[in-house]
Protein backbone atom coordinates (compact mmCIF):
# COMPACT_ATOMS: atom_id res chain seq x y z
CA UNK A 1 0.00 0.00 0.00
CA UNK A 2 1.22 3.51 -0.80
CA UNK A 3 -0.34 6.88 0.05
CA UNK A 4 0.39 10.07 -1.88
CA UNK A 5 -0.19 13.01 0.46
CA UNK A 6 0.24 16.76 0.40
CA UNK A 7 3.48 17.58 2.23
CA UNK A 8 2.65 18.09 5.90
CA UNK A 9 3.57 20.93 8.23
CA UNK A 10 4.63 20.73 11.86
CA UNK A 11 2.74 23.29 13.92
CA UNK A 12 4.79 22.78 17.10
CA UNK A 13 8.52 22.12 16.89
CA UNK A 14 11.61 22.66 19.04
CA UNK A 15 14.82 23.03 17.03
CA UNK A 16 17.13 24.21 19.86
CA UNK A 17 20.34 26.01 18.83
CA UNK A 18 24.07 25.43 18.29
CA UNK A 19 25.26 21.89 17.53
CA UNK A 20 21.90 20.43 18.49
CA UNK A 21 20.10 22.63 15.95
CA UNK A 22 22.43 21.48 13.21
CA UNK A 23 21.82 17.84 14.18
CA UNK A 24 18.03 17.87 14.36
CA UNK A 25 16.85 20.45 11.81
CA UNK A 26 17.46 18.19 8.76
CA UNK A 27 15.15 15.51 10.20
CA UNK A 28 12.19 17.92 10.25
CA UNK A 29 13.14 19.57 6.95
CA UNK A 30 13.14 16.19 5.23
CA UNK A 31 9.47 15.57 6.01
CA UNK A 32 7.76 18.89 6.64
CA UNK A 33 7.26 21.94 4.45
CA UNK A 34 6.93 24.42 7.32
CA UNK A 35 7.08 24.42 11.09
CA UNK A 36 6.05 26.73 13.90
CA UNK A 37 9.31 26.98 15.83
CA UNK A 38 9.12 27.30 19.61
CA UNK A 39 11.01 30.20 21.23
CA UNK A 40 12.14 28.68 24.55
CA UNK A 41 15.88 29.02 24.10
CA UNK A 42 18.24 30.49 26.67
CA UNK A 43 17.83 33.43 26.50
CA UNK A 44 14.28 33.18 25.15
CA UNK A 45 13.26 34.53 21.75
CA UNK A 46 11.17 37.37 23.15
CA UNK A 47 11.72 40.08 20.52
CA UNK A 48 11.20 40.31 16.79
CA UNK A 49 14.90 41.01 16.28
CA UNK A 50 15.82 37.84 18.15
CA UNK A 51 13.27 35.83 16.14
CA UNK A 52 14.73 37.08 12.87
CA UNK A 53 18.26 36.20 13.98
CA UNK A 54 17.16 32.74 15.13
CA UNK A 55 15.46 32.17 11.80
CA UNK A 56 18.73 32.89 9.99
CA UNK A 57 20.50 30.34 12.21
CA UNK A 58 17.89 27.74 11.32
CA UNK A 59 18.18 28.41 7.60
CA UNK A 60 21.97 27.98 7.80
CA UNK A 61 21.49 24.60 9.50
CA UNK A 62 19.28 23.21 6.73
CA UNK A 63 20.49 21.01 3.88
CA UNK A 64 21.33 22.75 0.63
CA UNK A 65 18.23 23.43 -1.49
CA UNK A 66 15.89 22.59 1.37
CA UNK A 67 12.42 24.02 0.86
CA UNK A 68 11.69 24.00 4.59
CA UNK A 69 10.34 27.27 5.99
CA UNK A 70 10.64 28.07 9.72
CA UNK A 71 7.70 30.11 11.04
CA UNK A 72 8.85 32.05 14.08
CA UNK A 73 7.17 32.75 17.40
CA UNK A 74 7.68 35.18 20.27
CA UNK A 75 8.10 34.05 23.86
CA UNK A 76 5.48 35.93 25.82
CA UNK A 77 6.67 37.51 29.08
CA UNK A 78 5.17 39.77 31.73
CA UNK A 79 6.86 42.71 29.99
CA UNK A 80 6.05 42.01 26.33
CA UNK A 81 4.59 45.20 24.85
CA UNK A 82 1.80 45.74 22.31
CA UNK A 83 4.31 47.57 20.11
CA UNK A 84 6.43 44.39 19.97
CA UNK A 85 3.40 42.47 18.73
CA UNK A 86 2.84 45.06 16.00
CA UNK A 87 6.51 44.87 15.03
CA UNK A 88 6.35 41.08 14.96
CA UNK A 89 3.34 41.05 12.66
CA UNK A 90 4.94 43.61 10.37
CA UNK A 91 8.14 41.52 10.12
CA UNK A 92 6.49 38.83 8.01
CA UNK A 93 8.44 36.08 9.80
CA UNK A 94 6.70 35.92 13.21
CA UNK A 95 3.39 34.07 13.15
CA UNK A 96 2.37 33.67 16.79
CA UNK A 97 3.25 34.27 20.43
CA UNK A 98 3.77 31.45 22.90
CA UNK A 99 2.42 31.44 26.44
CA UNK A 100 4.54 29.48 28.87
CA UNK A 101 3.31 29.71 32.45
CA UNK A 102 6.51 30.40 34.39
CA UNK A 103 8.08 27.10 35.41
CA UNK A 104 5.80 24.85 33.34
CA UNK A 105 8.42 23.14 31.17
CA UNK A 106 11.92 23.38 29.67
CA UNK A 107 13.31 26.94 29.73
CA UNK A 108 10.02 28.42 30.91
CA UNK A 109 11.47 30.30 33.86
CA UNK A 110 10.98 33.61 32.01
CA UNK A 111 7.34 32.85 31.24
CA UNK A 112 4.19 34.64 32.30
CA UNK A 113 3.41 34.91 36.02
CA UNK A 114 0.11 36.82 35.80
CA UNK A 115 -1.68 36.54 32.46
CA UNK A 116 -4.73 38.65 33.30
CA UNK A 117 -2.87 41.18 35.44
CA UNK A 118 0.11 41.87 33.17
CA UNK A 119 -0.64 40.67 29.63
CA UNK A 120 -4.12 41.90 28.73
CA UNK A 121 -2.88 44.86 26.62
CA UNK A 122 -0.72 42.47 24.62
CA UNK A 123 -3.58 40.01 24.18
CA UNK A 124 -5.87 42.80 22.94
CA UNK A 125 -3.17 43.76 20.42
CA UNK A 126 -2.93 40.16 19.27
CA UNK A 127 -6.65 40.26 18.53
CA UNK A 128 -6.12 43.42 16.48
CA UNK A 129 -3.20 41.83 14.60
CA UNK A 130 -4.97 38.47 14.16
CA UNK A 131 -1.96 36.80 15.77
CA UNK A 132 -2.59 33.41 17.42
CA UNK A 133 -1.71 32.76 21.05
CA UNK A 134 -0.08 29.35 21.46
CA UNK A 135 -0.68 27.96 24.93
CA UNK A 136 1.24 25.50 27.05
CA UNK A 137 -1.85 24.53 28.99
CA UNK A 138 -0.70 23.59 32.48
CA UNK A 139 -0.83 25.34 35.82
CA UNK A 140 2.38 25.32 37.83
CA UNK A 141 0.98 25.30 41.36
CA UNK A 142 2.95 22.55 43.16
CA UNK A 143 -0.17 21.66 45.11
CA UNK A 144 -1.93 20.54 41.91
CA UNK A 145 -1.27 16.93 40.94
CA UNK A 146 0.85 16.79 37.77
CA UNK A 147 -1.77 14.63 36.05
CA UNK A 148 -4.45 17.28 36.71
CA UNK A 149 -2.55 20.39 35.65
CA UNK A 150 -4.04 20.56 32.16
CA UNK A 151 -7.62 20.24 33.42
CA UNK A 152 -7.06 22.91 36.10
CA UNK A 153 -5.49 25.23 33.52
CA UNK A 154 -8.55 24.91 31.29
CA UNK A 155 -10.89 25.71 34.15
CA UNK A 156 -8.94 28.56 35.74
CA UNK A 157 -7.10 30.21 32.83
CA UNK A 158 -8.14 29.13 29.36
CA UNK A 159 -11.91 29.16 29.67
CA UNK A 160 -11.90 32.61 31.38
CA UNK A 161 -9.49 33.87 28.70
CA UNK A 162 -11.79 32.82 25.86
CA UNK A 163 -14.78 34.36 27.64
CA UNK A 164 -12.89 37.65 28.08
CA UNK A 165 -11.43 37.72 24.56
CA UNK A 166 -13.66 35.59 22.31
CA UNK A 167 -11.99 36.89 19.14
CA UNK A 168 -8.49 35.84 20.22
CA UNK A 169 -7.19 32.95 18.12
CA UNK A 170 -5.82 30.29 20.46
CA UNK A 171 -3.99 27.02 19.89
CA UNK A 172 -3.95 24.72 22.88
CA UNK A 173 -0.69 22.93 22.28
CA UNK A 174 -0.04 19.21 22.76
CA UNK A 175 -3.36 18.36 24.39
CA UNK A 176 -3.33 15.26 26.60
CA UNK A 177 -6.75 14.82 28.24
CA UNK A 178 -10.38 14.10 27.49
CA UNK A 179 -11.16 17.41 29.22
CA UNK A 180 -9.05 19.22 26.63
CA UNK A 181 -10.97 17.52 23.84
CA UNK A 182 -14.28 18.55 25.42
CA UNK A 183 -13.05 22.13 25.79
CA UNK A 184 -11.86 22.37 22.18
CA UNK A 185 -15.19 20.96 20.95
CA UNK A 186 -17.07 23.56 23.01
CA UNK A 187 -15.28 26.51 21.37
CA UNK A 188 -15.93 28.28 18.11
CA UNK A 189 -14.33 26.40 15.22
CA UNK A 190 -11.66 28.51 13.54
CA UNK A 191 -10.92 30.48 16.72
CA UNK A 192 -9.71 27.78 19.13
CA UNK A 193 -7.80 24.71 17.94
CA UNK A 194 -5.32 22.16 19.24
CA UNK A 195 -2.12 20.43 18.20
CA UNK A 196 -1.61 16.77 19.01
CA UNK A 197 1.71 14.94 19.31
CA UNK A 198 2.44 11.38 18.18
CA UNK A 199 3.55 10.34 21.68
CA UNK A 200 0.23 11.34 23.23
CA UNK A 201 -1.57 9.28 20.58
CA UNK A 202 0.47 6.08 20.90
CA UNK A 203 1.64 6.06 24.56
CA UNK A 204 0.02 6.30 27.96
CA UNK A 205 1.56 6.87 31.36
CA UNK A 206 2.46 3.18 31.74
CA UNK A 207 5.05 3.84 29.02
CA UNK A 208 7.05 5.86 31.54
CA UNK A 209 7.58 2.88 33.83
CA UNK A 210 7.36 -0.39 31.90
CA UNK A 211 10.62 -2.31 32.23
CA UNK A 212 12.00 0.39 34.52
CA UNK A 213 12.00 4.17 34.29
CA UNK A 214 11.91 5.26 30.63
CA UNK A 215 13.40 8.78 30.46
CA UNK A 216 13.09 9.05 26.68
CA UNK A 217 9.30 8.83 26.99
CA UNK A 218 9.21 11.66 29.51
CA UNK A 219 7.69 14.87 28.20
CA UNK A 220 5.55 17.74 29.46
CA UNK A 221 2.63 17.67 29.56
CA UNK A 222 3.26 14.21 30.98
CA UNK A 223 1.64 11.14 29.43
CA UNK A 224 -1.80 10.40 30.88
CA UNK A 225 -4.15 7.43 31.49
CA UNK A 226 -5.24 5.43 28.45
CA UNK A 227 -8.79 6.79 28.67
CA UNK A 228 -7.36 10.20 27.79
CA UNK A 229 -5.24 8.79 24.95
CA UNK A 230 -8.31 7.11 23.50
CA UNK A 231 -10.30 10.35 23.66
CA UNK A 232 -7.59 12.21 21.74
CA UNK A 233 -7.32 9.45 19.14
CA UNK A 234 -11.08 9.62 18.58
CA UNK A 235 -10.92 13.39 18.21
CA UNK A 236 -8.10 13.55 15.66
CA UNK A 237 -9.36 10.64 13.56
CA UNK A 238 -12.91 12.01 13.44
CA UNK A 239 -12.14 14.39 10.59
CA UNK A 240 -12.62 17.49 12.74
CA UNK A 241 -10.78 20.56 11.47
CA UNK A 242 -10.10 21.68 15.06
CA UNK A 243 -7.00 19.45 15.39
CA UNK A 244 -3.73 19.40 13.51
CA UNK A 245 -0.26 17.94 13.58
CA UNK A 246 2.20 19.36 16.10
CA UNK A 247 4.98 16.95 16.95
CA UNK A 248 6.42 18.85 19.92
CA UNK A 249 9.66 17.16 18.91
CA UNK A 250 11.96 18.35 21.68
CA UNK A 251 15.47 16.88 21.52
CA UNK A 252 17.91 16.69 24.39
CA UNK A 253 21.36 15.16 24.42
CA UNK A 254 21.23 11.65 25.88
CA UNK A 255 23.06 12.52 29.10
CA UNK A 256 20.54 15.28 29.85
CA UNK A 257 17.76 12.67 29.71
CA UNK A 258 19.56 9.82 31.50
CA UNK A 259 20.60 11.65 34.64
CA UNK A 260 19.36 12.29 38.22
CA UNK A 261 17.13 15.16 37.05
CA UNK A 262 16.28 14.37 33.45
CA UNK A 263 14.91 16.93 31.00
CA UNK A 264 11.39 16.74 29.62
CA UNK A 265 11.13 16.29 25.88
CA UNK A 266 10.73 13.57 23.26
CA UNK A 267 12.70 13.59 20.00
CA UNK A 268 10.17 12.27 17.51
CA UNK A 269 10.93 14.11 14.25
CA UNK A 270 12.28 10.99 12.47
CA UNK A 271 9.26 8.83 13.38
CA UNK A 272 6.33 11.23 13.77
CA UNK A 273 4.71 10.75 10.38
CA UNK A 274 4.99 6.95 10.65
CA UNK A 275 3.29 7.04 14.06
CA UNK A 276 0.46 9.31 12.92
CA UNK A 277 -0.18 6.93 10.01
CA UNK A 278 -0.22 3.99 12.43
CA UNK A 279 -2.89 5.66 14.57
CA UNK A 280 -5.11 6.61 11.63
CA UNK A 281 -4.76 3.15 10.10
CA UNK A 282 -5.73 1.44 13.36
CA UNK A 283 -8.76 3.72 13.60
CA UNK A 284 -9.82 2.92 10.02
CA UNK A 285 -9.37 6.59 9.15
CA UNK A 286 -6.49 6.75 6.67
CA UNK A 287 -8.76 8.81 4.42
CA UNK A 288 -8.69 11.55 7.08
CA UNK A 289 -4.92 11.55 7.65
CA UNK A 290 -4.08 14.13 4.97
CA UNK A 291 -6.37 16.80 6.39
CA UNK A 292 -4.88 16.37 9.88
CA UNK A 293 -1.24 16.50 8.78
CA UNK A 294 -1.45 18.87 5.82
CA UNK A 295 -4.60 21.02 5.69
CA UNK A 296 -6.08 21.90 9.07
CA UNK A 297 -3.09 23.79 10.45
CA UNK A 298 -2.51 25.85 7.33
CA UNK A 299 -6.20 26.72 7.17
CA UNK A 300 -6.26 27.81 10.83
CA UNK A 301 -3.21 30.05 10.38
CA UNK A 302 -4.61 31.46 7.13
CA UNK A 303 -1.67 30.20 5.08
CA UNK A 304 -1.77 28.46 1.70
CA UNK A 305 -1.67 24.70 1.71
CA UNK A 306 1.51 23.08 0.43
CA UNK A 307 1.51 21.94 -3.18
CA UNK A 308 4.34 19.40 -3.11
CA UNK A 309 3.72 15.75 -2.27
CA UNK A 310 5.14 13.09 0.03
CA UNK A 311 4.60 9.34 -0.09
CA UNK A 312 3.92 6.92 2.73
CA UNK A 313 4.57 3.27 1.93
CA UNK A 314 3.46 0.27 4.00
CA UNK A 315 7.08 -0.81 4.32
CA UNK A 316 8.56 -1.93 7.66
CA UNK A 317 11.65 -0.03 8.75
CA UNK A 318 13.78 0.01 11.88
CA UNK A 319 14.23 3.22 13.85
CA UNK A 320 17.91 3.95 14.56
CA UNK A 321 19.05 3.38 18.14
CA UNK A 322 20.46 6.90 18.28
CA UNK A 323 21.63 9.87 16.25
CA UNK A 324 25.13 11.13 17.02
CA UNK A 325 26.27 14.75 16.85
CA UNK A 326 29.24 16.79 18.02
CA UNK A 327 28.22 16.89 21.70
CA UNK A 328 26.81 13.40 22.13
CA UNK A 329 23.84 11.25 21.13
CA UNK A 330 20.11 11.87 20.76
CA UNK A 331 17.74 8.97 21.36
CA UNK A 332 14.63 9.07 19.17
CA UNK A 333 11.16 7.94 20.19
CA UNK A 334 10.73 4.19 19.49
CA UNK A 335 14.51 3.75 19.17
CA UNK A 336 15.38 0.32 17.80
CA UNK A 337 11.72 -0.54 17.13
CA UNK A 338 10.20 -1.45 13.77
CA UNK A 339 7.50 0.82 12.33
CA UNK A 340 5.17 -0.03 9.45
CA UNK A 341 4.93 3.21 7.46
CA UNK A 342 7.93 4.64 5.61
CA UNK A 343 7.95 8.21 4.22
CA UNK A 344 9.52 8.72 0.78
CA UNK A 345 9.68 11.43 -1.86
Amino acid sequence: MELSLTRPDDWHLHLRDGDLLEAVAPHSARIFGRAIVMPNLRPPISTTAAAMAYRESILKALPVDSGFSPLMTLYLTDTTSPSEIRLARKSGVVYAAKLYPAGATTNSQDGVTDLFGKCLPVLHEMVEQNMPLLVHGEVTDPNVDIFDREKVFIDTVLRPLIQKLPQLKVVMEHITTKEAVSFIESCCEGTVAATVTPQHLVLNRNSLFQGGLQPHNYCLPVLKRDVHRQAIVSAVTSGSRRYFLGTDSAPHERMRKECPCGCAGVFNAPVALSLYAKIFEEAGALDKLEAFISFNGADFYGLPRNTSKIKLSKTPWKVPECFSFASGDIIPLFAGKTLDWLPSF
